[in-house]
């Protein structure tokens, strides 16, 4: 691997400290879901909803210590397709970096339609501007405003590493600042204890309101851990500053959300839940938490709030165009996708990959009319992304054993099993309609590598390694089918919780089968020692 220290042309620059990648997680987690994940959970879970948000806490913590042994033991950028890249083969790493990059080119369009969304609901706003149609699509107004939002993006990234850490860490601060502004003034002017067993009691939808709250919001709002590891190529010190900064992104992130969702219930007016969670707000309203803290008279966190929703959805936007870019730039120097989306400019930023996440998330305007249409796809994507990296840490420690691992994970034989499980079990809560759609982008994916390596002499095109990757294919099928029968869009053919017990094994058998499947140790220690981030 290269130095830690390198700064040449035609390299990443390792510009980014420890603060710096901590501010590149948070201001990921701290995006458009936290405008708008309390109402969409309480909706479907109720009071439980609090549930929804520490089993998703708990869920994805076990992915994010998972995440931080890979991203400080391999510190190179676009970590989430190039782990699996080195348990697996260049298959399985495409495949991983595929669904990588579809989520996170996804997510900057998704977090400017919740910004323009948000700013659509501000009456003078609304009345001059008019940026969305009635059915939430975007107007031609609001494609230029979007646009134009893209278009920062695109520039304050082409400019450099250091300039967007720099603007990134100026953004989280106001980004969490305001989240907490608003629990301490929630709960200062109205803390309605009964509302947490009213409509019908805690769990008025019981265990399946809280795992169907999951996909709806609430596994979307924690999203975007990894995104120090995607930049690790670019950190000063990443085997020191990696699993820290995930850590404690994912500490504050689930701290945040908790008390968001205890101040979102607890300030509602009892008479609005009294016979059930289906509006506690108002039908359409699209900012819980300014309507609140309108109705308590303090029309000043309001402003605040609308403020906001341009910040941190913005924000968020910004740092996933960063992990996209270095996902598709990770996928290049892999020879998976076109050798041009490598490219490094002289200010050691790859231009082409960030200019190509400008132009797909262009596109994403178009065919997908509102935030709420898409979170469940993207959440469904961002579980099999997050799957494979429990497996190539089992993998990698069983084929790489001798690599120096500045963090450790805990219990690892135990938790990367189940780390495993829990990226399956989201994406089945997920639903069969996301689920079924991201299995035909898998096929259309491997039709871009087909075409990829038709473009590479026939010496220079690499092994594939289909044999380490046979375990792929059962495993996306399989969940699929099982979903299709499951209580989540499907059929319903499969009982209540045994479906559960259904996923839960065909994840472990799956999980131990890849891990055998692995590459063996010298083929492993080729292919890190091949990079030269």
């Amino acid at each position: 691997m290269s130095n830690p220290n390198a700064a040449t042309d035609g390299q990443l620059h390792r510009a980014v400290g420890f603060w710096g990648l901590m501010f590149l997680s948070l201001g990921s987690i701290i995006g458009s879901g936290w405008l708008l994940g309390a109402l969409t959970t309480a909706v479907i879970a109720g009071p439980a909803s609090l549930l929804s948000w520490l089993l998703a806490a708990v869920m994805l913590g076990v992915l994010a210590l998972v995440h931080a042994e890979l991203g400080a033991a391999y510190p190179i950028s676009g970590g989430t397709a190039r782990f699996p890249y080195f348990a697996f083969g260049p298959l399985v790493g495409f495949t991983a970096g595929w669904m990588s990059w579809l989520r996170s080119v996804m997510i900057s369009p998704i977090e400017v339609e919740a910004t323009l969304s948000y700013s659509d609901r501000i009456g003078w706003v609304h009345d001059r501007v008019h940026i969305l149609h009635p059915n939430g699509t975007l107007t031609l107004a609001g494609l230029v405003i979007a646009s134009c939002f893209m278009l920062l993006f695109t520039v304050v990234n082409i400019l450099g590493v250091r300039l967007l850490s720099s603007t990134n860490s100026v953004t989280v601060v106001l980004k969490t600042a305001v989240p907490l502004l608003t629990v301490a003034v929630l709960m200062s002017l109205a803390f309605h204890g009964a509302n947490f067993t009213a409509g019908g009691g805690f769990a008025p939808h019981g265990a399946h309101g809280v795992f169907a709250a999951l996909p709806a919001g609430v596994v979307f709002a924690f999203l975007g851990f990894e995104q120090a590891i995607q930049l690790a190529g670019e950190a000063r010190d990443p085997q020191r500053d990696v699993s820290r900064a995930v850590i404690v992104a994912m500490a504050i992130g689930t701290a945040v959300y908790l008390l968001l969702q205890i101040a979102f219930i607890a300030a509602l007016e009892p008479s609005a839940v009294s016979h059930g969670w289906a509006s506690p707000v108002g039908r359409g309203d699209f900012g819980p938490y300014a309507t609140l803290a309108t109705g308590l008279g303090a029309a000043w966190l309001a402003v605040v709030l609308y403020v906001d929703a341009v910040v941190s959805p913005a924000g968020t936007g910004l740092v996933y165009m960063a992990g996209a870019a270095r996902l598709s730039y990770a996928m290049g120097r892999q020879r998976v996708l076109p050798a041009p989306v490598a490219a490094v400019g002289r200010r050691g930023v790859p231009v082409v990959s960030v200019l190509l996440a400008f132009v797909v998330g262009e596109l994403a305007f178009l065919p997908f009319p509102s935030w709420q249409a898409l979170v469940s796809v993207v959440t469904s994507a961002a579980a099999v992304m997050y799957a494979f990296a429990p497996v190539a840490l089992h993998a990698l420690r069983v084929r790489d054993s001798a690599r120096p691992r500045p963090y450790r994970l805990p219990a690892g034989s135990v938790l990367a099993p189940a780390g495993f499980v829990f990226a399956n079990l989201i994406f089945y809560w997920s639903g069969y309609q996301a689920d079924w759609k991201l299995a035909a982008v898998v096929l259309f994916g491997l039709g871009v590598l087909a075409l990829t390596r038709r473009g590479i002499p026939v010496g220079d095109r690499g092994v594939l390694r289909w044999r380490s990757a046979a375990w792929v294919w059962p495993w996306l099928g399989g969940l699929v089918v099982i979903c299709r029968f499951g209580r989540y869009g499907g059929t319903r053919a499969l009982p209540g919780w045994w479906d559960l017990l259904v996923v839960i094994a065909f994840s472990l058998a799956v999980h131990y089968t890849a891990v055998r499947l692995a590459l063996p140790s010298d083929a492993v220690d080729t292919a890190v020692r091949g990079e030269r981030s």
